[in-house]
């Protein structure tokens, strides 16, 4: 036989064993049992070592194409739609992409392979990261709820920086409410957590950081516009009200599920807003529901109970009046107050006397409208115009404030007044009565 024959170390096993048969040291049965093999699998290989020696014992598949081989034509099509639509896109997302929008089914490590060969995916170094003891998940689902906001360029350069406020269940992983906003406000928790509330039902707990939303962090327990009388920040004070535990989250580390979570939609939802053709925080708010359903389908995990905690709201509990701001106030003897620099004057059919330095509540809600409330009733008012505080000028400024009050008289026109020793003033009139 011409040229070289490779063999693999099992066939070489066989040559020496069928070479004992053929000589009549073994029967075929001792050679069944050294080889791992069937007696008709031995009779098979006998015959073909019989007639076409060495080279009848290898594989006849080998040096044939697989028939399960993806054709090449296939691979080079996904290469092209991802150099066209899914260039910064990881092997997994990506593979994803392709089954669901262009009907190209290819497993994701076939598809790393061939983006790592084709330079479009390079694996990331790997750093040995810093061990933390992972806490199990809560058992059951409404347990606790870990709440977070996630300000990034959502949109990319196709619309404004936004932050994505992230409710997840630590139980099972499920996103349970995704909203955009335009920074972490109050009022931005206030109308994420109503939707939330809404479907769901109260949960025990929020698990959250101590951003000044959530926690009074100043020393001299914050300021008039973020807490109550109680000490407590708005969203505190209405977490109470509802009987919500809030927690505390010390480090990053110690609420990693919803910053692993953060992470991850950094990357697919900036990626999907792109491709779904959303520029608008509107536009983003109605994509994520949908968003949301395909997330929790692919990574929620199941909870060790099945028991749901949520509890249903109290038909007491209004949301409404509960998820807005509200701040104690007392009213002067003219039944006044005053709200962010405005006076309110309270109109009422009853006795002034009554309500002469009485305790009320002033409400706002996201809109900014001004309710006023006394023993759950509400109260009438007028708004009074206050003279605006004179701006505190530094040295630096003034000269060009002097100027900018000279302009603005000039604009409204000045009456000018003859000084004393003016010739006009020197002049008498006498009028003739005709």
């Amino acid at each position: 036989m011409k040229g070289y024959l490779t063999m693999s170390t099992k066939e070489l096993a066989r040559v020496s064993v069928l070479e004992r048969l053929l000589n009549g040291e073994i029967k075929g049965k001792g050679a069944a049992c050294e080889l791992d093999l069937s007696l008709r699998q031995i009779r098979r290989l006998k015959g073909r070592y019989r007639h076409q020696g060495a080279e009848g014992l290898i594989h006849r598949n080998r040096g044939r194409p697989s028939s399960r081989k993806i054709p090449q034509t296939k691979i080079d099509e996904a290469l092209n739609i991802i150099k066209q639509q899914y260039y910064d896109f990881g092997p997994t997302l990506a593979q994803e992409k392709l089954v669901t929008r262009h009907g190209i089914s290819l497993s994701v490590e076939t598809l790393r392979k061939v983006m790592a060969e084709a330079g479009l995916w390079k694996a990331k170094k790997q750093r040995v990261p810093k061990v933390y003891q992972q806490r199990p998940r809560r058992a059951c689902e409404g347990e606790l709820i870990q709440v977070d906001g996630s300000p990034f360029a959502w949109f990319e350069k196709r619309g404004p920086e936004c932050t994505l406020l992230v409710f997840i269940d630590d139980a099972t992983g499920k996103l349970e409410h995704l909203m955009f906003a335009q920074s972490e406000s109050t009022q931005a928790y206030f109308e994420a957590t109503k939707h939330y509330l809404l479907a769901h039902g109260k949960p025990l707990a929020f698990y959250c950081d101590k951003h000044g939303v959530f926690r009074v962090n100043t020393r001299r327990g914050g300021t008039s516009d973020t807490k109550d009388s109680n000490g407590l920040t708005q969203f505190g004070r209405a977490m109470a009200e509802l009987r919500i535990e809030p927690i505390f989250a010390d480090t990053p580390q110690a609420k990693g599920r919803v910053e692993k979570v953060n992470r991850t939609l950094q990357d697919r939802l900036v990626k999907e807003l792109r491709l779904m053709g959303k520029n608008t925080l509107a536009e983003g708010n109605d994509y994520l529901p949908e968003f949301t359903q395909d997330f929790n389908r692919r990574f929620a995990v199941e909870p060790k109970s099945q028991e749901d905690v949520h509890r249903p709201l109290l038909p007491t509990e209004n949301l409404d009046q509960i998820l807005i701001k509200k701040y104690t106030r007392i009213l002067s003897k003219n039944l006044e107050l005053q709200y962010k620099n405005v006076l309110y004057q309270i109109q009422t059919n009853r006795p002034t006397y009554a309500l002469r330095n009485a305790p009320v509540i002033v409400t706002e809600d996201y809109l900014g409208k001004v309710k006023i409330y006394y023993k759950n009733q509400r109260l009438t008012y007028r708004i009074r115009k206050r003279q605006p505080k004179s701006e505190i000028v530094d040295s630096k400024r003034l000269n060009s404030k002097v100027f900018e009050i000279k302009k603005q008289l000039g604009k409204e026109g000045v009456r000018w007044t003859p000084p004393l020793n003016h010739p006009w003033r020197g002049r008498t009139f006498s009028f003739c009565r005709p």
